[in-house]
């Protein structure tokens, strides 16, 4: 608090206004605008503006010398015409405007548990509006500028006119903001682009009031007008989403009265609840709002609505099933034969698009933090989305489904059951996915790599059982992407893996690569070589080493030995006895 008041201290006269030749001038929407932006407004904190119109009333008093009293008496003062010699006399009613309007509207929000405090609540309404005609009665004076005429003449008319649509006089209110509008629109055409932007958002803020004015009025186009505006991020503001809401309930309980039963999975079932009829007739415009939503934030926003909703219905289901002893005696006889009631299977069906707009819900926000996962974080030090956020969505997604294969009533319609388990396949491959991403952050090379074979496994049975199922895959992600996606990670991780084992201080691979090892012989190790990317890269060893060859080989006649020669007796001449003289001849060749 104490911050506050030093950063509210001063402002500067060129802050909030300016004097000229021309005249006293107060840019009114500006300052209005900046000081509910700085103190709170942005969250909706009402207290916390009321208390910095206050203190900033007090300090303007001050420097004017403007006291009411002393600290014994209280004496009344107005500002008047005469006054008017500084801008800051307008900002000091202004701010007195401001002061009222705040607190209505924290009684506002305070009136929704405590009916009573509607009527301070309409009190302060008109204390702000009746400071706003003041402001405009004192920019009458010559002394003011045109510009600040216009502009108190529609803030003016701004602050009358939710006074009257607070009073549910639908006519005046319209004729007020209308008036609003158009002097909004008149000074955003004759500046510049810029300074036009304010101007314009007021437009836009007013739009809805004028179109529910109109409605109430008896103009029945406008419905349409104000369910585009529903798509709005802030719906008008928070009374005026709170009638808006209340507006588009009213509708459909009219459109209601013609509904009867509906169909689901070949089987139509009447519907005799009045919450389950304004609900399932509002279904269709919900599931549109929601395919036409601008931004994430808004998609959020009408899931939100319509799961809170469905559980209201739901709800109300439950205890007509409750209270009807008699019906519930009946459905479990029916299921014992197969068929659950009416009322069961409305229960069942009624929970199914509960659980199913879970799913999507929970896919759509997956699908929002992998494009933030995939974009470059600019500040470190801040925590971006991790894996571990969307395995957490996909756990959900994953329980949803399994409520849904155990809903009455259709535990036989094998079809549903199918898709129901097909679904499962699906998600569960996007959850192993992050898993194995998780598990990359912290270097968990194999553990990574087992969890990517079974994304695999399971994007492989998607796709085999899919050719079973007819339209099963239109609404779900598709798992060939996945597939590719989950191939390029693996090889990023293997080479990662690589890396990492490799990761050695640099002292040991200059000495490794100083052995002279050419390329060609340390093919199964990876090393950092500077010198191969060179002129002269060691590939191979040129010219190569002498190897020892065996010689030519010694061939020989071993089967000789194995050889049975045929007698040649006959052949052979026989030669006689000769004796003692015959050896002797023989001995020295004469016999030959």
């Amino acid at each position: 608090m104490a911050a506050e008041k030093l950063s509210d201290a001063k402002v500067s006269p060129v802050e909030d206004g300016k004097e000229s030749d021309e005249g006293l001038g107060l840019e009114i929407l500006q300052v209005v605008k900046d000081s509910q932006q700085q103190h709170g407004l942005r969250h909706g904190d009402y207290q916390r503006y009321r208390g910095y119109c206050s203190r900033r009333l007090r300090r303007l008093r001050k420097t004017l010398g403007f006291r009411m009293g002393n600290r014994h008496k209280f004496t009344g003062k107005k500002v008047t015409v005469e006054m008017l010699t500084d801008h800051r006399y307008l900002l000091l009613v202004v701010m007195e405007a401001e002061r009222a309007w705040s607190y209505a509207m924290q009684l506002k929000q305070e009136a929704n548990t405590e009916p009573r405090k509607r009527f301070h609540l309409l009190a302060r309404l008109r204390k702000a509006a009746k400071h706003g005609e003041q402001l405009e009665r004192l920019c009458e004076s010559p002394r003011v500028d045109a510009k600040t005429k216009l502009e108190a003449q529609a803030y003016t008319a701004y602050l009358t006119g939710m006074v009257q649509f607070e009073l549910q006089e639908w006519k005046s209110a319209m004729e007020a903001f209308n008036k609003c509008k158009t002097i909004y629109e008149k000074l955003a055409s004759a500046f510049t682009e810029e300074q036009a932007v304010l101007y314009r958002q007021r437009v836009e803020e007013i739009s809805p009031n004028i179109r529910y004015c109109a409605y109430n009025i008896g103009d029945q186009n406008a419905i349409n007008d104000l369910m585009q505006m529903r798509l709005s991020a802030g719906g008008g503001g928070g009374m005026m989403a709170e009638k808006l809401e209340a507006l588009i309930t009213q509708t459909r309980a009219k459109q209601a009265a013609t509904m009867s039963e509906v169909e689901w999975r070949g089987r139509t079932v009447p519907v005799k609840i009045d919450k389950a009829r304004i609900f399932l007739l509002g279904l269709a415009d919900n599931e549109a709002a929601i395919a036409q939503a601008a931004d994430e934030e808004t998609k959020e926003r009408l899931y939100e609505t319509l799961l809170a909703e469905c559980r209201d219905t739901i709800q109300a289901v439950r205890e007509e099933l409750r209270a009807d002893g008699k019906q519930r005696e009946r459905a479990v006889d029916s299921t014992e034969s197969g068929k659950v009631s009416n009322v069961q299977y409305l229960h069942s069906y009624l929970t199914y698009i509960k659980l199913w707009t879970v799913v999507r819900r929970n896919e759509s926000m997956a699908h929002a933090l992998q494009a933030k996962l995939k974009e470059p974080q600019p500040d470190e030090n801040k925590r971006g989305p991790r894996p571990q956020d969307l395995i957490r969505l996909y756990d959900i997604i994953l329980q949803s489904l399994a409520e849904l294969s155990t809903l009455h009533g259709l535990e036989e319609d094998h079809t549903f059951q199918k898709e129901v388990a097909l679904k499962t396949l699906v998600y569960k491959a996007y959850r192993c996915f992050f898993i194995a991403q998780s598990y990359v952050l912290v270097k968990k090379w194999s553990e990574a790599l087992v969890l990517y074979e079974r994304v695999l496994k399971y994007a492989r049975e998607v796709q085999s059982k899919a050719k079973h199922l007819n339209n099963s895959l239109k609404d779900l992600p598709d798992v060939q992407e996945l597939i590719a996606e989950v191939n390029a990670e693996k090889y990023s991780l293997q080479a990662a893996a690589i890396l990492d084992k490799e990761d050695v201080p640099e002292a040991p691979v200059q000495q490794q690569v100083k052995d002279n090892t050419p390329l060609s012989e340390r093919l199964d190790t990876f090393h950092l070589d500077p010198s191969l990317l060179g002129k002269q890269p060691n590939l191979v060893q040129f010219p190569p080493d002498f190897q020892p060859i065996p010689c030519k080989p010694l061939f020989f006649d071993l089967a000789l030995n194995h050889v049975a020669f045929p007698p040649l007796d006959d052949k052979v001449e026989q030669k006689g006895k000769g004796g003692l003289t015959g050896y002797i001849k023989g001995i020295f060749g004469f016999g030959s």
